[in-house]
């Protein structure tokens, strides 16, 4: 058999490979520069961006159905939507900063007056194990002296009070952005079809012609099941116990109804919730027959979401309801509330990539192996 030589490099060749290389270098260096410097522009307004695009893929199968019977144009039909929902958002949250307020000043005038007095603790209270006799201390002085146990604790309370204020501060700002990412939501709602074919262009671009239009699908997909199935979720259990606590009369029963949604976006059991309320209740008005039905119906209703969750997460996905849990529930963990969306459609895309690979099998491979098994395996069925 007569072998070829390979042609030797002159000179000549080196130096335009050297030169072809170099040019690459460059230009893949200032590529690199430039997207550096536009993700340094684009940083601020990224969650604001993020935030955006999840509620325009939340809403937009609402505008799809209101689309002609309210109005004939999208634009005119997103808006709508985003200002009926800013509606929803902001007259509960100024309903729920009156109440704040004036809770605060009757706490104050209370404080001032002589309207507000704390009860001796009873002698049982300090034979507790452990915590007994400090707490027993603790109760007593301020039931006798509330005056001066309160400029004992001043350091503490100036720190809790400064936290509680930056607490107050973060969840303003957060209702500011989340308003803001509304109106640009329905910016993106009124030019949905031009966005739809843009997704699907610039996922062909990335994974290719057959995965693209699929991904794209997949990620929408999956933003309206964990809409659906957390934030949905949450906002009945809300509904359903926020109900029952102020039909019994159970004191701050709205502050308590927030809690339980944000308890539910959280992916924490509203029983957190609901048993300490319980508790409450028979222990200011005994075990009654409304009472024992009040309790029956608020821990069922805390337990709604174990049955909801598998209905509802991962409606419509292509994916096992746990692959999505699992991407909620680390997505919240690693990024936040914004960590919910993205996690689990994160996780989505790579399932779904990792399966593909798993199964594309090359197809001299597959003709020398149809059923799949190893060479070995394959020697032994037969």
């Amino acid at each position: 058999m007569q072998f070829i030589r390979p042609r030797r490099l002159t000179m000549l060749d080196e130096r335009k490979v050297s030169r072809t290389l170099l040019d690459v270098l460059i230009r893949a260096g200032l590529i690199a520069v430039l997207v550096v410097f536009c993700f340094g522009i684009f940083r601020p307004f990224l969650n604001l961006i993020l935030w955006s695009l999840i509620l325009a893929v939340t809403l937009y199968p609402l505008q799809l159905a209101l689309r002609g019977k309210v109005f004939n144009s999208d634009g005119r039909t997103a808006t709508l939507i985003i200002f009926i929902a800013i509606a929803i958002i902001l007259v509960p949250t100024y309903l729920l900063g009156v109440a704040l307020v004036d809770s605060v000043e009757h706490a104050m005038e209370m404080a001032r007056g002589s309207g507000f007095s704390i009860p001796p603790p009873s002698d049982a209270v300090a034979g507790w194990p452990v915590v007994g006799k400090p707490l027993h201390d603790f109760w007593l002085q301020a039931s006798t002296d509330l005056t001066g146990l309160a400029q004992k604790l001043a350091p503490q309370l100036k720190d809790a009070s400064v936290a509680f204020l930056g607490t107050l501060s973060g969840v303003g700002v957060g209702l500011l952005l989340f308003v803001g990412a509304l109106i640009i939501a329905g910016i993106f709602m009124a030019y949905g079809e031009e966005g739809s074919v843009t997704a699907v262009q610039i996922a062909t671009r990335i994974s290719g012609p057959d995965r693209g239009p699929r991904i794209t699908a997949l990620c929408a997909a999956t933003i309206r099941a964990v809409a659906q199935g957390v934030v949905g979720i949450a906002f009945i259990q809300m509904l359903l116990i926020g109900v029952a606590f102020v039909i019994k009369g159970v004191p701050a029963a709205g502050l308590l109804a927030l809690a339980v949604l944000l308890l539910g976006i959280m992916q924490l059991p509203a029983t957190l919730i609901t048993i300490p309320v319980i508790i409450f209740v028979f222990a200011t008005e005994g075990a009654s027959g409304s009472n024992v039905i009040f309790a029956a119906y608020t821990f069922i209703a805390g337990l709604a979401d174990n049955v909801l969750k598998p209905m509802m997460l991962g409606r419509g996905v292509d994916v096992p309801m746990p692959v999505i849990l699992i991407g909620a529930l680390g997505g919240m963990v690693t990024g936040g509330v914004i960590g919910l969306f993205i996690g689990p459609v994160a996780l989505a895309v790579g399932y779904q990539l990792f399966w593909q690979w798993v199964g594309n099998v090359e197809p001299e491979q597959r003709a020398a192996d149809p059923d799949g098994l190893g060479p070995s395996d394959a020697s032994e069925v037969r």
